[in-house]
């Protein structure tokens, strides 16, 4: 169990950091700052331009964490098979993971929308003016709502992740191990 993964813990978690970090500042600087722009016709071009600048960094990060976490659950594979309640956190971080993936992508897809709307008058990235088209006003509502779950579901990804640096402590390794004697004769088998 003395095996290093600095790299792929490296890539891990401060890909995670930047995509939790990325879009908690978004939905509170970028789509905040936006509001306070004198002209509501130029709001979303604004708040579509901070996006823009961000979405290469944050896939990049997106990715990082990726290649990262794949790295440790391969190291770590004995570990989720063999430990007891490593299983079921690994689950709930993947499950996690892939939520988080699905809204952020759904958000480029709304994001996309609003860039061919720019120049109509809203209140702010995420919220529509009286004299907004249904369409736009539509997307921006889902968008409000998307801003917040990548934060808290990127949120409980650093919680699990926190939660597995807890399991490897030597005390809860053995201690989950000898809770599943049967489980690790047969994954030594």
């Amino acid at each position: 169990m003395s095996e290093r993964n600095t790299v792929a813990r490296s890539l891990h978690d401060a890909g995670l950091a930047a995509w939790f970090g990325g879009s908690l500042a978004g939905a509170v600087a970028v789509n905040g700052a936006a509001a306070d722009v004198p002209d509501p016709a130029l709001r979303l071009k604004i708040a579509n331009t901070g996006w823009a600048r961000w979405t290469p960094v944050n896939a990049a990060a997106i990715g990082a964490h990726l290649i990262g976490g794949a790295a440790i659950l391969r190291a770590n594979r004995g570990r989720v098979a063999t430990q007891s309640g490593v299983g079921a956190s690994t689950v709930a971080k993947l499950v996690a993971t892939a939520a988080a993936l699905g809204v952020t992508a759904y958000s480029g897809v709304l994001g996309g929308r609003l860039r061919k709307a720019e120049g109509i008058a809203v209140e702010g990235a995420t919220e529509p003016a009286p004299v907004t088209p249904p369409d736009v006003a539509s997307a921006q509502q889902q968008l409000r709502v998307c801003q917040w779950l990548i934060p808290a579901l990127t949120g409980a990804v650093v919680v699990l992740t926190a939660i597995h640096g807890e399991q490897q402590r030597p005390a809860q390794q053995l201690q989950g191990i000898l809770a599943r004697p049967g489980r690790w004769l047969r994954a030594a088998a």
